[in-house]
């Protein structure tokens, strides 16, 4: 009977081994994987994060000690400018990455981003308001800017796509008309409060990675979180399970417009420039790209806010690398389309390999 076990065990070892490197061709040992190697290529389908890391230190390594120009890249100026490139882009995908997992979209933060700022200045400015508090409405802007998206994508039901892409149209209306399309500058009395939020060289990558811890714990961790991947997952099943679908769904559209506004106010206040053609819609591509790769699925289900912080890091470090070794930046666009669709590859062909426990 032990015999038998035996066989059955060994069996199935070499079923798994060939779903990774084929049958084997040579002598009965030929297409056999060592158990550590296989179990440490489970780890590596498992976790998602662990690849875009991979790749994070490898490009840090090329740009920081191989290449000719690698004494520049770890310099103070250069990683406060890497710093600034990224933060952005990992707050803005903060926000995605839930609404990504319920299957929706936000294209409207980059152009709260734009609007933001110009309405703290316009409150500051013309109606006497306190710089804190003409803050805190830019931010709470942001989060009205959410809910009407929830409302007329979840309450309506329009397509996250096209709500957002008409509120977005709208904002960037209102931004141009309020600002008549020319720059401002952030009132003195503002500057002393905008270092905490960007003025400082590492104020928003400390803001990015504060946000991501929180925003991990929030997904992973409580309610809210498991219930946003439930959502995802099967809606109507949610539902059925007495899940507040339309809920999840607000309020994930309203972080998003808060975490656009506060991006918004971090770039004046780092530029000390209030531009009325900032924002748009790149933030939020850059974002929802470097989601997906670091392993968010567009159709909704899964994601991982610290797979969506490396794959920001990612683009940053590639972004700033380039610029530190001379090469031009047309290519840029070329190497963040191919890592989507890298990633997204994938992210499908891992899901598989989860889905017939070949990862396990």
């Amino acid at each position: 009977m032990r015999s038998r076990e035996r066989a059955e065990m060994s069996d199935t070892a070499e079923r798994t081994a060939n779903a990774f490197t084929g049958p084997p061709t040579g002598g009965p040992r030929a297409g056999r994987i060592d158990p550590r190697v296989r179990r440490a290529l489970a780890l590596v389908g498992q976790q998602r994060e662990l690849t875009v890391l991979v790749v994070v230190v490898l490009l840090i390594v090329y740009f920081g000690f191989i290449s000719s120009a690698s004494s520049a890249f770890f310099e103070r100026v250069n990683l406060v400018n890497m710093s600034q490139i990224a933060a952005p882009i990992v707050i803005i995908a903060i926000g995605e990455v839930p609404l990504l997992i319920c299957g929706e979209i936000d294209l409207s933060p980059g152009f709260v981003y734009a609007f933001a700022p110009f309405l703290m200045y316009f409150l500051i400015v013309y109606h006497g308001f306190p710089v804190l508090l003409a803050i805190i409405v830019a931010l709470v802007f942001g989060l009205v800017v959410g809910a009407v998206n929830g409302f007329i994508t979840v309450t309506l039901g329009i397509p996250s796509f096209i709500a957002t892409l008409g509120t977005g149209f709208i904002l960037y209306g209102l931004t141009l008309s309020s600002s008549n399309a020319t720059q401002a500058t952030p009132t003195a009395n503002s500057l002393g409060v905008g270092k905490w939020l960007g003025g400082y060289g590492f104020a928003e990558i400390a803001w990015a990675v504060a946000l991501t811890i929180l925003a991990h714990v929030i997904l992973t961790r409580t309610r809210w979180g498991l219930h946003t991947i439930a959502v995802g997952g099967n809606q109507l099943g949610a539902r059925e399970a007495g899940i507040h679908v339309a809920r999840i769904k607000y309020g994930n559209f309203m972080v998003s417009g808060l975490l656009g506004a506060l991006v918004g106010l971090q770039i004046a206040f780092q530029t000390n420039v209030i531009d009325p053609n900032a924002g748009g819609y790149q933030p939020m591509f850059y974002s929802v790209a470097a989601a997906v790769i670091g392993g968010t699925a567009l159709l909704g289900g899964s994601g991982t806010i610290i797979g969506a912080f490396l794959g920001s890091i990612m683009l940053a470090v590639l972004t700033d690398g380039f610029n530190v070794i001379g090469i031009s930046a047309y290519p840029l666009n070329e190497i963040f389309g191919g890592a989507i669709l890298i990633a997204m590859i994938a992210n499908i062909q891992l899901a598989r390999l989860r889905a017939s426990g070949r990862l396990r």
